[in-house]
């Protein structure tokens, strides 16, 4: 059944309930008002006034509702004698060159400057013929004649606790954690023999887990996101997830989350939260989506893209020497690229398939590299930047500084971040084959995790020498910087510090607190 049509019917399920995630009682779904659909299908319907004779040089955009050049009065009385719904067009008397579209409605005729690029408008919006654009206009003029006050009270007097959008959220949400399996809550590394992944020299690699300091998957689906409110222009008839009420008109009747499907009017989105859910139907691409986005509607903490590329590259490629400074093959890179677009969390990059483990790299590095906000968000930028030319290097008040940086990441930066430096300080332990020590790899990464806000190319190449600084002093204080351990107070305390093996792949899964 279509999307329109659904909602069509939805009306008629206002007895229906479901069992609140909050406690299990069962409520009744929103009821969807249907006072301004009727308003609509009142609405006076377009009446074109043919023109009756031969108009030289006539617009070939205009057909028999085009008058030349008449006056407004004539105009007025060619329309009265039609009534309401009633148009035509004519040559404009104030200017060469401009036409006039006249309408009327509630026994008056209304004039406005017709324009046309390809398409008819008076306004935003636009539309393929002036029959269209007319009957758009006497919808929108007769709903605000008889429900102005409704209109203006939609968004002030709906709850959004009882909106539609936040029940079948929280019952998606629900159906989605009762499909989730038990290895869902941690970054599953799977069985290696599966991929066929070489291993390492001295055995077999075993299975790697995120520890309990990474959030479970509850805690991502509560992370903060606005929505990416778009305008839309709906086919059929849709109803405001946020009021409730009918979305009026033929055309850019309202606006739609491009990332979850939220259909509002414009004013009501206004008012809504930033409660984002990303639904995966909508949120096709890996590569160059949000990264927030992309862990919301895939349910998992850390991005699979990082997820899969790290594993491989821990598994059979820490002792590569040049390890992320050579460039992988471009061919390579790119099928590995649109495979992760296609397949997700199924694409396969062991060794039998891309044996040059530098194309793995080049993935990881395009992956951040393509972030519309990169890693290290601008917010955090300028906190960390400041830091590293104002403060002694390494300092006590330097690692506290940069930790108030670090704290203005959003959860889903924060924890890719974190994942991903720990996998860096692992490659620095095999430095002395890979050569990639932290000030090699802090050359390599900080341009791609980090992006100067201003647009003067001068100050991002002044800015170079500290974003490398700076990762390069998030790698060696890894453990002061994300230890949850380490406060103002105590951030020297060795004792408090985490092993990097807390990072590490264990034997055992990870302990999660059921919730």
């Amino acid at each position: 059944m279509s999307k329109a049509r659904e909602k069509t019917l939805r009306p008629q399920y206002y007895n229906m309930t479901y069992s609140s995630s909050y406690g299990g009682e069962s409520k009744p779904l929103p009821t969807w008002k249907t006072y301004l659909y009727t308003l609509q299908l009142q609405a006076p319907k377009p009446k074109k006034i043919v023109c009756q004779r031969e108009i030289p040089g006539k617009p070939t955009f205009y057909g028999k509702e085009f008058h030349g050049n008449i006056t407004r009065e004539e105009a007025d009385r060619l329309l009265a004698s039609e009534g309401d719904g009633g148009y035509l067009v004519r040559k404009s008397e104030r200017a060469a060159d401009a036409y006039t579209l006249a309408i009327r409605f509630d026994n008056q005729t209304k004039n406005y400057k017709l324009y046309f690029d390809g398409q008819h408008y008076v306004g935003d919006k636009r539309f393929d013929t002036v029959h269209d654009l007319v009957a758009d206009g006497l919808i929108h003029f007769y709903v605000e004649l008889k429900a102005s006050d409704y209109i203006a009270s939609l968004s002030n007097e709906s709850n959004y606790a009882e909106s539609p959008y936040l029940a079948y959220t929280d019952k998606r949400k629900r159906l989605h954690r009762s499909r989730k399996s038990a290895h869902s809550k941690r970054l599953d590394f799977g069985d290696q023999s599966q991929e066929g992944s070489s291993g390492s020299a001295n055995g077999s690699v075993p299975q790697q887990y995120l520890d309990d300091e990474l959030d479970s998957i509850d805690d991502v689906e509560k992370y903060e996101k606005a929505h990416n409110f778009k305008t839309q222009n709906f086919i059929g008839l849709h109803w405001c997830d946020f009021c409730a009420n009918f979305m009026w008109g033929l055309i850019a009747q309202g606006v739609k989350c491009l990332d979850c499907g939220f259909e509002a009017h414009k004013k009501c989105s206004e008012k809504v939260p930033n409660d984002c859910l990303p639904d995966i139907k909508f949120v096709k691409n890996l590569f160059g989506a949000d990264l927030t986005t992309v862990v919301k509607a895939r349910n998992t903490p850390i991005p699979v893209v990082v997820e899969k590329c790290i594993k491989e590259i821990e598994s059979r490629g820490l002792e590569t020497e040049g390890l992320y400074r050579i460039a992988g093959l471009h061919d390579e890179v790119e099928s590995i690229r649109m495979a992760f677009d296609k397949d997700g969390e199924n694409t396969v990059i062991n060794e039998a398939k891309y044996d040059d483990i530098n194309s793995i790299t080049s993935v990881l590095k395009l992956y951040f590299r393509l972030l519309p906000i990169p890693l290290i968000t601008f917010e955090a930028y300028r906190i960390i930047l400041d830091t590293m030319k104002q403060d002694e290097p390494r300092s006590r008040n330097q690692i506290i500084k940069l930790k108030e940086g670090l704290s203005k990441l959003p959860p889903a930066h924060y924890q890719t971040l974190r994942f991903l430096l720990a996998h860096l300080n692992r490659v620095t332990e095999k430095k002395s084959s890979n050569m990639m020590g932290s000030d090699n790899l802090a050359i390599v990464f900080a341009p791609t995790l980090m992006r100067c806000p201003e647009p003067d190319p001068m100050v991002s190449l002044m800015n170079a020498q500290f974003e490398q600084k700076a990762l390069e002093t998030l790698l060696v204080k890894f453990r002061d910087l994300f230890s949850r351990m380490s406060t103002t107070q105590n951030f020297e305390a060795s004792s408090k510090r985490p092993s990097f093996d807390a990072l590490r792949i264990t034997d055992q899964p990870p302990h999660f607190d059921k919730v």
